[in-house]
């Protein structure tokens, strides 16, 4: 494809070569080390593998042309290259790859969750019902990776949860290719900020929660919010919103007309009543547009029935029919990471999930505390390199809701994990609750299983399914549910 085409209606100044001339055969490219002949490379002003420093690396690699920002200078050695330069690297990368796969958001039913809580809950709810109601084909793109149904597309080791814009139109012109009918986009405040889902064409938006998390990144909670609502500021048709969080009115007035909401405690367009709740999931009523369904989920807790909801409202506003989404809800298969539950030989309950917040470790453990027939243990940790403000709360949600507490490393990254311990272990202390602490996490949940006893629940909360552990610059392999099966022999 031509520069010229990536760039038309784009404010753009050509600083050497022609745009109508050069063509771009190899996608689009931030880092400098996955530039292959024909790339795009965009110098964005920051990234950790880019940058106007990169360049020149990426020129060896066989970039047909570079992007850049507003006040590069231009080396003298800088020859035979066509070089671009825009007010905004980030946003003009969106309209790139985008064009470059051919719009592939404009080709399928787009899904895009934004929320503290809940994104990758609904990502998966979504493809379950869809597939279960309809056999349809999903794909998914969050937290844990980017799959079609069951199988993964593989991709260069990430943590992020939104891919930048390279990545997410390559993954959408993938599913586009392989006949998928919806995607579900996992859209995280940084994602949006950064204009990693620009250009995605969303049809629905869908907004879960906010609640206190992220603040390293955003300094306030007035910015993190604004940051999520840009999801509802032209990025999507239509909005789906939980009516029992205050920030769903904000979307509401953004979006006249085109907003359909759901809640639990208030009046909305699909309602749950009367949640019976046990250990094995969730039964209730759900209300749409004067009609009551019966319907259950194989998860426990109030938060699981809002996220059901979220689903079937989302599904149900793109046109899949409301009777065969609600019988879905019951087969459901468990959401790795999400409520996950293991019993052992023993009559153990152990349960793991991401809450990694003050928020969802509150909802997580009064949901458990609700059908517990006995003892609460709690393994938990706060990530390094994060949101220090929420490490003391934390510590005193756990002690409130637990017999016991196990302290451990979650992610330390660049802290010494020690001191991350320190911070949390006064919350703690405050509830009067005896806590152990280990930094490393296997001995954590190996002290924790030996604690427990017949009828017990060991909760391990924060990493959910993640494979890894960010120990410094290093993802060393780590599962919490793969250690569980090992240290109890299954």
């Amino acid at each position: 494809m031509k520069l010229s085409e990536l760039l038309a209606g784009q404010a753009h100044h050509v600083l050497q070569g022609d745009p109508e001339r050069t063509y771009i055969t190899a996608g689009t490219a931030f880092d400098a080390d996955r530039v292959a002949p024909g790339s795009l490379f965009i110098a964005v002003p920051g990234h950790v593998e880019g940058g106007p420093g990169a360049v020149a690396p990426a020129l060896a690699r066989g970039a047909a042309a570079v992007v850049v920002e507003d006040g590069f200078e231009l080396p003298a050695s800088m020859v035979d290259v066509c070089v671009v330069q825009v007010p905004e690297t980030r946003s003009m990368a969106a309209v790139a790859a985008s064009r470059y796969y051919g719009e592939p958001g404009r080709r399928m039913d787009m899904v895009a969750i934004t929320g503290t809580n809940g994104k990758t809950s609904v990502s998966y709810m979504v493809e379950s019902v869809l597939r279960i109601s309809e056999g349809a084909k999903a794909g998914v793109i969050g937290t844990a990776g980017s799959r079609i149904g069951d199988e993964l597309i593989p991709m260069p080791r990430s943590v992020l949860t939104t891919p930048e814009s390279p990545d997410l139109q390559y993954l959408l012109g993938c599913m586009r290719d392989r006949g998928v009918g919806t995607v579900v986009l996992e859209a995280t405040s940084m994602g949006l900020l950064t204009h990693r889902v620009d250009r995605t064409f969303v049809d629905v938006g869908v907004f879960t929660n906010l609640s206190q998390d992220h603040l390293d990144d955003h300094g306030t909670m007035e910015n993190y919010r604004d940051a999520k609502l840009r999801l509802f500021q032209g990025l999507c048709k239509h909005a789906v919103v939980n009516a029992d969080d205050p920030v769903g009115a904000l979307v509401a007035a953004m979006m006249p007309g085109a907003v359909t909401t759901y809640a639990l405690d208030t009046e909305a367009d699909y309602r749950a009543t009367d949640l019976v709740v046990d250990a094995s999931g969730t039964r209730f009523t759900l209300h749409h547009d004067g009609r009551k369904y019966p319907a259950a989920i194989p998860a426990p807790g109030r938060f699981s029935v809002s996220n059901a909801l979220a689903t079937v409202a989302a599904c149900h506003t793109l046109g899949h029919a409301l009777p065969g989404l609600v019988a879905a809800l019951e087969r459901m298969p468990q959401i790795p990471g999400r409520f996950e539950r293991f019993t052992t030989t023993d009559d153990i309950s152990v349960i793991v999930d991401y809450a990694h917040s003050p928020d969802s470790l509150n909802k997580v453990l009064s949901t458990i505390r609700g059908f517990a027939r006995s003892k609460v243990i709690t393994v938990f940790g706060c990530g390094g390199d994060r949101d220090t403000t929420k490490r003391a709360e934390m510590g005193e949600i756990a002690g409130t809701h637990s017999d016991l507490c196990v302290l451990t490393s979650d992610n330390p990254r660049g802290e010494d994990p020690e001191r991350i311990l320190d911070q949390v272990a006064p919350g703690i202390e405050s509830t009067g609750t005896r806590y152990e602490r280990f930094a490393d996490r296997r001995r954590a949940i190996d002290f924790a299983l030996a604690e427990a006893g017949p009828g017990d629940v060991v909760l391990i909360a924060g990493k959910g399914s993640e494979p890894y552990q960010i120990v410094g610059d290093e993802l060393l392999p780590f599962s919490d549910m793969a250690t569980v099966r090992e240290l109890v022999g299954s």
